[in-house]
């Protein structure tokens, strides 16, 4: 038995020696060898270039300017007083002459309007006179009527007095002060004592919007605020006040701002 192991294992090295070598283990002469010839890259590198972005044009909308509608103009409107008594005036103001007084709930036909003020002329034959809008309860807004004052309406020339001449106009930052002639007014030429022998209109600048005044002046002077800022020049006037009329008026040369 241990004779036939021994002759198989003899066997088997001697099958192991005569096999051809591994794959991949066989020797190389590096004196005959062929070297290896690198791979060639390509001389021109070619980038590829990339399509811009193609550009969306949006067209903007022209921009749309908007028309104010114009405030519809009437001829009349119907109203009613609602102080107990409320003076109706020859001109559009507190200072003017006065001409009759209206009971509450008097009926009136008002028939125009100032600009830059609150007052309305009312249809009162053979005399129109002013009120304050603040007193009357009218059947629509007053601003439909039409302007009347400076140029529809024509305040009473007085028989006894002409007109004064403005002297000077100067301005003190927003602050612009008025003088002209003095006029003695007679004292039975007053209304009462209370009347103011000048008034002085003036259409003046105020936050950025032209304010109407009427300015009465027991002096040959005045002085008031205008500002910068308005489309529309500031102007004004003065006349002389008595009791049957008025001289004038004299226009103020406006001082530059």
């Amino acid at each position: 038995m241990k004779k036939l192991l021994k002759t198989l294992i003899i066997l088997v090295f001697l099958m192991a020696c005569s096999l051809p070598s591994a794959v991949g283990t066989e020797s190389v002469d590096l004196a005959t060898a062929t070297p290896l010839t690198p791979l060639a890259l390509p001389t021109d590198t070619v980038v590829p270039t990339l399509a811009p972005p193609t550009e969306t044009f949006t067209p903007i909308p022209p921009t749309e300017t908007i028309t104010p509608s114009p405030v519809p103009v009437v001829d009349s409107m119907k109203a009613v007083v609602t102080a107990d008594k409320l003076v109706c005036r020859y001109g559009p103001g507190a200072n003017y002459l006065y001409l009759i007084a209206l009971n509450r709930k008097t009926p009136l036909t008002l028939i125009g309007r100032t600009e830059g003020n609150n007052w309305v002329l009312i249809e009162n034959s053979p005399q129109k006179c002013w009120v304050n809008a603040e007193f009357v309860q009218a059947e629509g807004d007053p601003k439909h009527l039409k302007v009347m004052y400076p140029d529809g309406y024509k305040i009473p020339v007085s028989p006894y007095y002409g007109p004064t001449t403005v002297t000077g106009a100067t301005r003190e930052g927003d602050k612009v002060i008025v003088s002209w002639g003095e006029v003695i007014v007679s004292p039975g030429k007053y209304e009462d004592e209370n009347m103011f022998p000048y008034i002085a209109e003036v259409w003046r600048c105020e936050n950025g919007e032209i304010i109407f005044d009427t300015l009465g002046s027991r002096v040959p002077f005045i002085s008031f605020v205008d500002q910068a800022g308005c489309d529309t020049p500031s102007h004004g006037r003065v006349y002389v006040q008595e009791k049957h009329g008025y001289g004038g008026p004299a226009d103020i040369p406006w001082p530059s701002e």
